[in-house]
């Protein structure tokens, strides 16, 4: 569909399915799993990734009360503790007896056109 794109590590764009924001070297869509390129290397699991975090959770509202307010906030901290971003991905509404699930991954690959990463220090 579209040609490899040879960015910069970390550059993203937009999905044309989804509208979310992605890496620019994926070939499918993390959000809504549409492939985006075809040909070789775009087949799914072409990079190989690392599931460096999974985290799942529930919640469940008890059988009386008032209705429940949710919001479920993603945020990215750097090695400094300095946050990088901040994204509410979803709020909702509970009433008694519901329940929720979540689920947070964190998936880490090297991507193919990534060019090995310059050493900043002094004297090696």
């Amino acid at each position: 569909m579209s040609p490899v794109r040879q960015g910069a590590p970390g550059t993203t764009r937009v999905c044309p399915h989804c509208r979310q924001t992605i890496l620019e070297s994926a070939s499918i869509c993390p959000a809504c799993r549409h492939h985006l390129r075809f040909g070789p290397g775009a087949k799914e699991g072409a990079h190989a990734s690392i599931s460096a975090l999974r985290v799942e959770g529930r919640i469940e509202h008890p059988d009386v009360g008032e209705p429940w307010e949710y919001s479920v906030l993603l945020s990215i901290r750097n090695g400094s503790g300095v946050e990088i971003t901040r994204h509410i991905a979803g709020v909702g509404v509970m009433h008694p007896s519901d329940r929720r699930s979540f689920t947070i991954a964190v998936e880490v690959f090297k991507p193919e056109s990534a060019a090995p990463r310059a050493e900043t220090r002094s004297g090696r």
